[in-house]
């Protein structure tokens, strides 16, 4: 048994969407997330910046004691997690990818379409396409990239019609094109926007790695057999820009559910 939290990171709000999931299945645990917001998006930055950045915000974490390390970032696990794993080959490191790879694998056949949108690091790296494929090759696979995205939902733009219209510009052609059945969020921040997703696209099966990860959470404390019993920390959100639209957007997600919440700002000169 370990009682010391898990890390969690991501290169801005979009990895908040998988906390809830790893709370709710493993109540005993504590968090320390860190989230870029100074910095972010990552999706359309070099992979050398990516990885100082990334390996800024792991020494943090691994200061602050964590046990694990969850890659709440589809741009990060694409470019970063074969690097982490090499470089610190004592810590548990998930990424994100994986998890839904698989899980499009298992409930998909070659009859189906899957249209996968994320960052253009993300289909750049090809990262979803060779995961997925590595499990069953015969699959149907399209990716996109939505640069827009991100930013308008890390500046609160999500119920809206600018969003609305954002998400029609980049899938309409997409998905009707394509023929797609099932579409994979390939950015932890595109669940914040998958209830106006579906409105638009009611036919389509959605698969959420925000989701997906928690099977491999769970199952990495079962096999280091590091779970908490008595956990000693409550749950930290650290952000290098502290902004409302931060702390609005833990608000939104966590909503009114029993969780401890302290938030820190932290200055970006200390990494």
């Amino acid at each position: 048994m370990d009682n010391r939290p898990i890390g969690v990171f991501d290169s801005g709000v979009g990895g908040l969407t998988a906390i809830p999931y790893i709370l709710k299945e493993l109540p005993n645990e504590r968090l320390i997330y860190f989230g870029d917001t100074a910095r972010t998006p990552y999706g359309s930055k070099a992979t050398s910046t990516i990885k100082h950045f990334t390996k800024q915000i792991v020494d943090f974490l691994i200061s602050k004691d964590v046990k694990m390390i969850v890659i709440a970032c589809n741009t990060i696990t694409s470019t970063c997690l074969t690097y982490l794993q090499k470089l610190y080959p004592e810590m548990p490191f998930i990424g994100i990818i994986e998890p839904a790879a698989f899980r499009a694998s298992q409930i998909c056949n070659e009859d189906n379409n899957i249209g996968i949108i994320a960052t253009k690091v993300t289909t750049t790296e090809k990262t979803y396409i060779n995961s997925i494929h590595k499990h069953n090759n015969t699959l149907n696979l399209f990716d996109k990239s939505c640069p827009i995205f991100v930013p308008l939902i890390e500046e609160g733009i999500i119920n809206n019609d600018i969003m609305n219209l954002s998400i029609k510009y980049y899938l309409d052609d997409f998905v009707f094109n394509n023929k797609l059945d099932t579409l994979i969020l390939g950015c932890t921040h595109y669940p914040l926007i998958r209830k106006t997703i579906q409105k638009l696209y009611p036919n389509l099966n959605i698969i959420n790695p925000s989701f997906e990860i928690i099977k491999s959470v769970k199952s990495t404390l079962i096999e280091k057999n590091i779970f908490s019993t008595h956990p000693t920390y409550e749950n930290i959100f650290y952000a290098s820009d502290l902004s409302e639209n931060f702390i609005n957007m833990i608000n939104s997600i966590f909503g009114e559910a029993n969780v401890q919440i302290s938030f820190k700002n932290f200055d970006l000169d200390e990494l």
